[in-house]
C-alpha cells in the first residue's frame, strides 16, 4: 500500500540477497539533465544519486515487455485469459460493491458502468492484482536498459517522480506493472498526472487505493479519449456478411465512414448513426476459426488506453458479460 507521508529525503533500509544495480553511474542517466527536469518539483541532486542507487535493475521487466501477451497469443487464446467465470463473477461482485460511484461516473462521464469496470477487470482483477514491480525499478530498468523505447520510459520516469512529489509519497515504495503502470487503472505516470481525477471529493488522487478515484479516471480517460456516449462498441458479423479481404487492415485508426461501407454492411447500423461515422471492419482468430466485426469510435477509444485490438475486445466482451449478470441478476 502507498503511504502518504512527507518525503524529507531518502532514508533507505536495503535488505535481502537482490543485487543492487547502480543507476547514479549509469551512462544514460545524464544526472544534470534530469536536475534540470527536476528541480522545480524540490529535488536536489544529491537526493537524485540517492535515489538511483537503491533502484534496482530487473531482467525479467525486460523480458516481460519484449514478448506482451497481445503480440504472442492468438484471440482465443487471449480471450480465455480474460472472459472467465471468475473473472465475470468478481466483477458483478465489485459493481455491486461500487454501484453508486458507478453509476455517477456514468451519469458525469458518459462511458458505461460495465466498461469502466470490465477496464480494472482487464487491468488489475478489480485492483486483486496491481503488479508486484517497484515502479521506480520498472521506469528505471526501461529507461535506462531498454533501448527500443528508452526516450518514452525516460519521461515516464521523470513524470513518476514528479507525481511522487506532488503526492508526497517515497518514490521507492509503489509497486505496479512490469512496463511502470499503477492502480486499479493500471496508469502511467503522465496519465496519472494527466487525467487522473478525485472522484471522492476528499482533495486528493489515489488510483492505488481509493476505488471512486480509480472508477473516476477510467471513465475521465475514455470521455478525454473520445468516448462517445449511447454509441456501439462494435458489431459482430456472420459468416455470410464477412467483408472481402481488401476491406481489412492492421491499422488502430478507423479507416472508413459508414457511408463508404458495402451496401449489405451498412445495412445492419442503426439508422441513427450518422452516415459520417467512422467505422472499422477487423478480423481475428477464434477457436473455430475466423470472426469478423465491424468496431466504432468507442473501440477505438479503449485502444488509447492499451494500443491493441485483442485488448479492446477483451474489455467489450468482459463489459457484455458483466451487464448481462446484471440483467439477470
Amino acid at each position: 500500500m502507498v503511504k502518504r507521508l512527507r518525503w524529507f529525503g531518502l532514508v533507505l533500509a536495503i535488505s535481502g540477497t537482490g543485487v543492487w544495480a547502480d543507476y547514479s553511474d549509469h551512462p544514460e542517466l545524464k544526472l544534470s539533465e534530469l536536475t534540470s527536469q527536476l528541480e522545480a518539483f524540490g529535488y536536489t541532486e544529491s537526493e537524485l544519486v540517492e535515489l538511483f542507487r537503491a533502484a534496482e535493475k530487473k531482467q525479467s521487466i525486460i523480458d516481460a515487455i519484449s514478448r506482451p501477451a497481445e503480440k504472442v497469443l492468438a484471440w482465443h487464446e487471449y480471450q480465455n485469459i480474460f472472459l472467465t467465470e471468475r473473472r465475470i463473477k468478481e466483477g458483478l461482485e465489485f459493481m455491486r460493491a461500487h454501484q453508486e460511484t458507478l453509476a455517477r461516473a456514468e451519469r458525469e462521464l458518459g462511458v458505461p458502468a460495465e466498461v469502466m469496470a470490465a477496464i480494472i477487470g482487464v487491468e488489475t482483477y478489480y485492483g486483486r492484482i496491481a503488479g508486484s514491480y517497484r515502479v521506480i525499478d520498472a521506469l528505471s530498468t526501461l529507461a535506462f536498459d531498454y533501448p527500443k523505447r528508452s526516450k518514452f520510459f525516460r519521461k515516464q520516469l521523470v513524470e513518476y517522480l514528479q507525481l511522487a512529489k506532488e503526492q508526497k509519497i517515497n518514490p521507492l515504495e509503489p509497486k505496479g506493472s512490469y512496463a511502470g503502470a499503477m492502480g486499479f487503472g493500471q496508469f502511467m505516470p503522465s496519465s496519472y498526472r494527466a487525467y487522473a481525477i478525485d472522484f471522492d471529493g476528499d482533495d486528493f488522487v489515489d488510483i492505488w487505493n481509493n476505488e471512486a478515484d480509480a472508477i473516476g479516471s477510467v471513465g475521465h480517460y475514455l470521455k478525454r479519449h473520445g468516448w462517445k456516449a449511447g454509441q456501439p462498441i462494435t458489431l459482430p458479423l456472420k459468416t455470410e456478411q464477412f467483408l472481402a479481404p481488401e476491406w481489412l487492415t492492421d491499422d488502430l485508426k478507423l479507416s472508413y465512414t459508414i457511408a463508404e461501407l458495402p451496401a449489405e454492411a451498412a445495412a445492419l447500423l442503426s439508422p441513427s448513426l450518422p452516415s459520417d461515422s467512422l467505422i472499422e471492419p477487423i478480423e481475428m482468430e477464434t477457436e473455430v476459426g475466423p470472426q469478423q466485426w465491424l468496431v466504432f469510435n468507442n473501440f477505438y477509444a479503449i485502444t488509447r488506453y492499451n494500443h491493441s485490438r485483442m485488448y479492446a475486445m477483451a474489455v467489450t466482451e468482459l463489459s457484455e458479460a458483466l451487464a448481462a449478470g446484471l440483467r439477470e441478476q
